[in-house]
């Protein structure tokens, strides 16, 4: 569990905090969980014998705002999510930990894929998106005779 005081009064603590974030933006080895510099928003890619799934997770979206588009076996998924303004104009915010603006992921995808084949469905903030596999690609059974 991480802890951060809402007003740090420590500021050394808060320097060392900022140098471990730095230091953990260069780290390019991966990990068991993965590569620690993800993007907004985070995906989760798997695939099967009939389609490659993709799943971005990103709540808060107006799916109308979210550009799906696939060419050349590659997927790129773009966006905005807008700067949420509190009514009160005399607020002021102490931590921002949402991101905000433009985002642009991209997936390269298998040549056996079916560019025609794509379904995008956003519902919960999760949009999953499904790229089914050419029929000449999928496995089938042979009969002996």
């Amino acid at each position: 569990m991480v802890y951060r005081a809402v007003f740090p009064r420590d500021v050394f603590n808060e320097l060392n905090r900022l140098q471990r974030e730095f230091w953990q933006s260069l780290d390019t080895n991966p990990n068991i969980r993965g590569s620690g510099r993800g993007g907004f928003p985070p995906i989760n890619v798997g695939s099967s014998e009939r389609a490659v799934d993709i799943y971005v997770f990103a709540p808060g979206l107006d799916p109308a705002t979210i550009d799906v588009q696939i060419e050349k076996g590659v997927l790129t998924i773009s966006g905005e999510r807008n700067i949420v303004v509190p009514n009160n104009e005399q607020a002021t915010t102490h931590i921002a930990e949402r991101f905000t603006g433009r985002f642009r992921r991209v997936v390269s995808l298998p040549d056996d894929i079916d560019p025609s084949a794509v379904s995008a469905k956003y519902r919960d903030g999760l949009l999953h998106i499904g790229v089914a596999r050419r029929e000449a690609a999928q496995p089938r059974r042979i009969a002996v005779q």
